[in-house]
């Protein structure tokens, strides 16, 4: 597996058996991100909510890559009279793509579609647990603050191999809430997003680490936009 992050909480995976998944592509408009848009292709991409900074060039790359796109019902209705190609979710349900199983769960955050003329209601804002070919889970937290399903549910049930986390305060968890997150998730990893994107969101990833590391056996690893981390 491998997982490239392009800065804010733009990923791609591209599994064992080379399926290419973007989540939340913000690219084009992304300041810390130098990658052409024109250069990406999926297979599916997944919107965790419809604010701008995460739904972001999705529509573009799904209709040049033909991707599926995947979100909430909501989220999808909107892809769909936009003529692209979509499948709709809901909070606690999966849906399966060969041999990889996607299940959607909650987040503490807004989603309305927030870049048409006037703002169009996007349901509720989302987080997505990856189950790859091989077993390995993959929880993307989206835009959130820090609830306690992340405890009894994300952590007790599902049980993520890797968790992607926000950490920029403000408009999602700060590093104080997400080491609380970390600590009730308790994945293998770590991989702190959502933040150094605009002044209003800066902060230090090497003192999250460094305090996660020291309380618990979870590592955590700080990427640069557009480094990838093999597994």
């Amino acid at each position: 597996m491998k997982l490239r992050w392009f800065g804010h909480s733009a990923f791609e995976i591209v599994s064992e058996e080379g399926t290419k998944i973007l989540i939340d592509p913000f690219i084009s408009n992304n300041p810390n991100c130098d990658i052409p848009v024109e250069d990406l292709e999926a297979d599916l991409i997944f919107v965790t909510h419809g604010h701008l900074d995460h739904l972001g060039d999705a529509m573009e790359i799904a209709n040049r890559s033909k991707a599926l796109l995947v979100g909430t019902h909501e989220i999808s209705v909107f892809f769909s009279k936009q003529g692209l190609e979509s499948e709709g979710m809901n909070i606690g349900g999966s849906l399966k793509f060969d041999n990889i199983k996607v299940t959607m769960v909650d987040a503490k955050h807004t989603s309305d579609i927030d870049f048409t003329d006037e703002i169009i209601p996007g349901g509720s804002a989302c987080g997505f647990i990856f189950q790859l070919e091989d077993g390995q889970k993959i929880y993307h937290a989206g835009d959130t603050g820090l609830f306690t399903d992340m405890k009894t549910v994300i952590g007790e049930i599902y049980k993520p191999d890797i968790a992607l986390l926000p950490i920029g305060d403000r408009y999602t968890m700060g590093p104080e809430d997400a080491i609380i997150a970390a600590k009730w998730i308790s994945p293998k990893e770590v991989i702190p997003m959502h933040y150094n994107t605009f002044p209003v969101i800066e902060q230090d990833p090497s003192i999250f680490k460094e305090i996660l590391e020291e309380e618990t056996p979870i590592k955590v690893i700080i990427l640069k936009p557009g480094e990838t981390y093999k597994k």
